[in-house]
């Protein structure tokens, strides 16, 4: 009784004398020269700014990759200096080549042409601690981690007045938006976390992000499931940091929303496809030709190109009793590689081909320049696209608006936003190696008059996929991160 009258009555107002005077003469203070700090810098950014121009810093680590995400990229580059010329573009990078070479890959892979005067490149040397192989477990977290540690280098070395992040690093944004003092945007190609990576999981479905020993195992299983859950909090919390949130296609808009819950500054603006360009181009395939089957897709595991593969075995068998149809068909699979990993992705493609009798029903064409890409369009028939739940499909749609039947899997954009099928049908959907198999029999069964029908309906579709409508939408999005 004594000890508690005594803490009661001495202790804690000593303990609280103490915080009051360390209070007043630390901590307030602190937070007094902190604000000054900061309001010295938001007045320094915002004079240079006004005279000269802002910094806009685009966070792209592979801005040399030649995906999709880089299209986006250099078109919102290209926009922005269209609509704002005295802005100074700024790339956070880890790319090693040289900036003349980055930029004629842009040109000469996307057909975009932006002042080289214009562009600046922000090494990064961290690299990494942002690549999937350096993390054999927990690989969503640590690379998300990751980014922190590259964005704060990123940080060290530029602080921008924007700032917009294309590849989906949501960690960063904090850093940009709290230590920077900059707004922040950012282009959502595909969420870190979502539901239905969620229900793989509950579900135990072995998939790329779901290992067998993690399927089959129920302990493993509940505990990557609190895992996930306790990553989907993180995410959604840095994910609030964003000031605009673009977002590639309804089936992304759905699952961000979901998580970052920023409804009223989320806005839809379909990636840049090169359209216009491609609707001019007529097909050369003759009748004495093989039946090509295109597939444009970067060699990544969520691509899932072995589904291809299986489908054209079950094609095969299919036509066991026509082995002259079967051997005019060809599936080109045509994509870059980003590093030896997807180099040997792509060897390990040619084993299961030859391990399934296919090796000469099979071409692989990496690292395609634009001429090459643009040939194998007007030589083909057919398109096929297997992800699942692809976040858009930018290829499914170039490969419709270049007069190819296009054949994608029933989920995420193809099904949401790109293939329609009344009133007139613009592609075909499939899910299961022979249901793609069957569907590749349909087109090659299509009376003419059909098959023309399809193409026209496809590449009156695309129109609002367009490079013009994108910079439009884009540029509309991004407006309240421009005013000063």
């Amino acid at each position: 009784m004594f000890w508690i009258c005594f803490t009661l009555l001495v202790i804690l107002p000593l303990m609280i004398i103490v915080f009051l005077i360390f209070s007043a003469f630390v901590v307030i203070p602190s937070a007094f020269i902190f604000a000054s700090w900061y309001m010295r810098i938001k007045e320094r950014k915002l004079q240079r700014r006004q005279r000269d121009g802002a910094n806009v810093a685009f966070f792209h680590p592979y801005c040399n990759a030649g995906g999709g995400g880089e299209r986006v990229l250099w078109v919102a580059i290209k926009a922005i200096l269209t609509r704002y010329p005295n802005s100074s573009i700024y790339i956070y990078t880890v790319e090693t080549a040289e900036p003349k070479t980055i930029l004629d890959k842009a040109q000469n892979q996307f057909n975009v042409r932006v002042d080289p005067e214009k562009i600046n490149f922000v090494r990064l040397s961290m690299q990494k601690v942002i690549e999937a192989k350096s993390y054999p477990y927990f690989t969503l977290l640590m690379q998300s981690l990751g980014s922190l540690v590259l964005g704060m280098e990123a940080f060290m070395k530029l602080n921008p007045d924007i700032f917009i992040d294309t590849t989906g690093f949501a960690f960063t944004y904090p850093i940009f938006r709290y230590l920077a003092q900059c707004p922040v945007a950012c282009y959502v190609h595909y969420p870190t976390i979502t539901s239905a990576m969620m229900r793989r999981v509950k579900h135990r479905i072995t998939s790329y992000n779901n290992s067998s020993l993690v399927a089959k195992n129920p302990l493993f299983t509940w505990l990557k499931l609190i895992y996930y859950k306790i990553f989907g909090w993180l995410y959604g919390v840095a994910g609030r940091c964003a000031d605009v949130v673009m977002v590639n296609g309804t089936w992304t808009e759905e699952h961000i929303s979901e998580v970052w819950r920023l409804h009223y500054s989320t806005h839809r603006v379909y990636p840049p496809c090169e359209v216009a360009e491609l609707k001019k181009l007529r097909s050369l395939v003759k009748e004495s030709d093989p039946v090509r089957i295109l597939s444009v897709a970067q060699f990544r595991p969520e691509k899932d190109h072995p589904l291809m593969l299986q489908a054209m075995y079950e094609l095969r068998n299919l036509l066991v009793k026509n082995e002259m149809l079967w051997n005019k068909i060809k599936l080109v699979l045509v994509g870059s590689c980003r590093n030896p990993e997807d180099e040997e992705r792509v060897q390990n493609l040619k084993d299961l081909a030859k391990h399934l009798a296919l090796e000469d029903n099979v071409q692989f064409v990496v690292n395609a320049p634009y001429a090459r890409l643009l040939q194998l369009y007007q030589t083909s028939t057919m398109a096929i696209h297997a992800m699942w739940n692809e976040h858009f499909g930018i290829s499914v749609v170039e490969c419709m608006a270049a007069g190819l039947i296009t054949i994608a899997h029933r989920s995420g954009g193809p099904l949401l936003d790109i293939i329609q099928n009344s009133p007139v049908r613009s592609g075909f959907l499939a899910a299961e190696p022979e249901e793609y198999a069957r569907a590749v029999l349909e087109v090659l069964a299509l009376p003419t008059d059909e098959r023309r029908k399809i193409v026209e309906a496809a590449r009156d579709s695309v129109d609002r996929f367009s490079e013009m409508e994108f910079e439009k939408a884009f540029l509309r999005a991004a407006e309240p991160v421009f005013v000063i």
